[in-house]
């Protein structure tokens, strides 16, 4: 069911305080979540798809130890709208950010919406210890800072994205944060955040109460900044490779490397056991950076597939049994309800996000009829002028409007995976119905303001 309006969340351990004074017992009955999320991480840049010219070891065994999903879906081709989306529940549009937030007004194109209950702040309710390390990309300024989004701790970059990895600046401003606190550690942003996430898990581990690791990096993201020993590895092993490429990839597998030792620091204190990890990425890989979205059209910013498929795994000792293979089609926003459902928590009607936990277990899923889903991204520049591109998919049917000035267009995907030939013209019906869909959807987007209110003297 797809209402438009969040009302909240109960939890059905009511009695259960979110504070650690009195969440002694959590522990014993909910599973850590470790939630890994990489930016614009093509959809086949992982060897578990068989891709020659990379190496990602610590991803592939996510995917072996647990459930590897094939159809899983970013909920926009860029960055901050599927973060929106993953941290509420709701379609991006639907909580104020139709598109990527920036340090300058004049081309920001959302204001996430402060009352929208988000993840950590549901997860709290449960007894969880909530921090986010790495990217947050939702706001730069109160009341939409991490901390005051739900998280108990933050540790990383407030802003996009990193105009260096080593200087970690932002049109030569610093976002970094600990907390409240602008800081300013030397070294790679990966490693830094790969030793937060470490040093936060070993933390933990000395507590009873579990925790909830948001865990985001900036990379692979451009500009393409692999450690210098990491490149010189890649070029020796793989000496035929473009030199873009080759950045890319050992951009990911230095990427690959930080995930390894993360899980590591859960195994050395004895928390991998009860620890639930996803791994997954925003959008579709940058193909400028030359990445490799598998058997898919285009890449980043696009709304045909290669913009939006992303890899995806999860792994739970214990409870997903390992080497399954998903082709169930899920989004970022699923996760919500799906992790609110491990942790014990009920959602109230509103979430627009539908809870995959059963497949996660082994269940086979419920005969359901298929539920539209709505992709849409606002953007400037003379490709976009502030308007919005679309698309929407219905069972093997998918509309795309790839920017606000071209037609829409129609593919079967079943029929044709590549998006090559558009059926506008041909199936008049599934075009009318699936436009109609898609206006609805822009209706009650078109209620939420995706812009800071002005400040009345």
């Amino acid at each position: 069911m797809y209402l438009t309006a969040l009302i909240g969340f109960s939890c059905k351990n009511s009695s259960q305080p979110a504070n650690e004074k009195n969440s002694r017992d959590t522990k014993t009955t909910h599973p850590n979540i470790l939630l890994i999320l990489t930016d614009d991480q093509g959809y086949h840049d992982v060897s578990y798809y068989g891709t020659k010219d990379l190496r990602t070891p610590n991803m592939d065994q996510i995917a072996r130890d647990g459930v590897r999903f094939d159809n899983f879906y970013a909920n926009c081709p860029v960055c901050s709208p599927t973060r929106a989306a993953l941290l509420t529940g709701r379609y991006q549009d639907h909580v104020g950010v139709p598109g990527v937030i920036r340090t300058h007004a004049d081309n920001s194109w959302g204001y996430f919406d402060p009352k929208a209950t988000t993840l950590p702040t549901a997860l709290r309710q449960a007894g969880y210890h909530t921090a986010i390390i790495g990217k947050w990309h939702l706001g730069l300024e109160s009341p939409n800072t991490p901390t005051e989004r739900g998280f108990d701790f933050f540790h990383g970059w407030l802003g996009d994205m990193m105009d260096d990895y080593v200087a970690k600046r932002r049109h030569d401003i610093n976002y970094m944060r600990r907390n409240q606190q602008t800081i300013d550690p030397e070294g790679h942003a990966t490693d830094l955040f790969t030793q937060w996430s470490a040093d936060y898990i070993e933390e933990r581990s000395k507590s009873k109460q579990p925790f909830f690791l948001y865990l985001a990096y900036n990379a692979p993201h451009f500009p393409v900044q692999p450690p210098a020993d990491w490149l010189k590895k890649v070029q020796e092993r793989e000496p035929g490779l473009p030199p873009k490429r080759a950045q890319l990839v050992a951009f990911i597998e230095h990427l690959d490397d930080g995930i390894g030792k993360v899980i590591q620091a859960l195994k050395e204190s004895g928390q991998y056991e009860n620890t639930l990890i996803i791994f997954t990425s925003d959008n579709g890989g940058h193909l400028p950076s030359l990445a490799n979205n598998g058997p898919t059209r285009d890449g980043k910013q696009s709304m045909y597939e290669g913009g939006l498929r992303v890899p995806t795994a999860i792994s739970w000792p214990g409870k997903i049994k390992p080497g399954m293979v998903s082709d169930q089609v899920n989004l970022s926003m699923d996760l919500f309800p799906t992790l609110l459902d491990v942790a014990g928590v009920q959602a109230k009607p509103g979430i627009e996000g539908r809870s995959f936990l059963g497949t996660l277990l082994g269940k086979t899923p419920a005969a359901e009829p298929s539920r539209p889903l709505y992709f849409t991204r606002r953007e400037g520049g003379n490709a976009y002028a502030g308007q919005c591109s679309y698309a929407l998919r219905l069972g093997d049917w998918k509309l795309v409007k790839n920017t606000p000035f071209q037609p829409l267009e129609l593919f079967n995907l079943k029929n044709d995976p590549m998006e090559t030939k558009d059926l506008a013209k041909s199936e008049p019906k599934v075009f009318k119905q699936l436009s109609a869909e898609l206006m609805l959807h822009i209706q009650r987007g078109g209620r939420v303001p995706w812009q800071k209110p002005e400040i009345q003297p």
